[in-house]
């Protein structure tokens, strides 16, 4: 490789592409076309302020890392912005739409689904089951419409064929009739992927969509992210897995202590002296320069 592509390549890897381009790598920065915006979240525990928020903006279209080490507050922020915890004080909007003191099914309703750290499919019922309950408003759920089959079997049949398409493009298909229990960790968390996906959503967020999950469905699941934004949606993630962080975003945000300590590309993000002190202690540096020395 010559020292222009060199250069390029370079230049490529630390630079935002797209509608982030020229976005400052800040806590808080503006986006060009925002869907989500949080202003003076706050949540604290007895003493512990677990999320600080000040302000954070979510670029419509792209897929945006929420990382920072355990402790930091970024599922305590999901819960919050889900409408599954309730905060001390804060606004957020999707969609230019104030979700705040919303309802989780509300939220959902809104377009903005998730999926969970543990995850959450109902062990009892069978794959196809737990699609078919993702899909939104379905006649077939008010007491009496459920009585009336002809009201609801054309809208059953619409959602079965759609949970289908789901199940074979998450290779799920073949066992589509077996008990959700029965699959691996990381079968479940595809199917908690997919059954998200039954919302027909604008914004997935994914709560640590790696975690336990076998080495060989890893490329699959990562794929499977990029698709999404692939098809026009917006994509929040919380992932410790810093190769796929990465690999996958376009724009990365950083907690610390309940705040938003950076934002920014992967490579700059990764490059930050105050990111590698939020993972690896204020005095790594002078415990490493110390260790140095005393080899010397």
């Amino acid at each position: 490789m010559s020292g222009e592509e060199s250069t390029a390549s370079g230049a490529v890897a630390g630079t935002a592409a797209g509608p982030l381009a020229g976005v400052a790598a800040q806590p808080g920065v503006p986006k060009p076309d925002a869907i989500l915006v949080a202003d003076g979240v706050t949540r604290s525990f007895g003493g512990l302020r677990a999320v600080d928020v000040a302000h954070l903006e979510v670029q419509r279209g792209a897929i945006t890392a929420l990382i920072g080490p355990n402790g930091a507050g970024k599922t305590t922020l999901f819960n919050l912005l889900t409408g599954f915890d309730r905060p001390d004080s804060g606004e957020w909007s999707f969609d230019g739409r104030s979700l705040a003191g919303r309802r989780a099914h509300q939220v959902a309703r809104s377009g903005m689904v998730r999926t969970f750290q543990l995850t959450k499919a109902l062990s009892r019922m069978t794959v196809l089951d737990n699609m078919r309950l993702g899909a939104m408003g379905q006649a077939g759920e008010s007491f009496w419409r459920g009585l009336i089959p002809p009201l609801w079997a054309g809208q059953e049949k619409e959602n079965t064929a759609r949970a289908m398409d789901l199940l074979r493009r998450f290779k799920l298909d073949a066992k589509c009739h077996e008990y959700a229990g029965s699959l691996s960790g990381g079968q479940r968390k595809l199917l908690e992927m997919a059954r998200a996906l039954m919302a027909q959503p604008t914004m997935v967020m994914l709560d640590e969509p790696m975690a336990g999950v076998n080495p060989a469905l890893t490329q699959s699941l990562l794929g499977h992210v990029k698709e999404l934004r692939e098809e026009g949606m917006t994509v929040l993630f919380v992932e410790h897995d810093m190769d796929m962080v990465h690999d996958i975003s376009d724009w990365v945000v950083v907690m610390g202590q309940g705040r938003v300590i950076a934002e920014g590309t992967p490579d700059s993000v990764m490059a930050d002296p105050e990111v590698i002190d939020a993972y690896l202690g204020k005095h790594h540096d002078d415990v490493a320069t110390d260790s140095s020395e005393g080899d010397s």
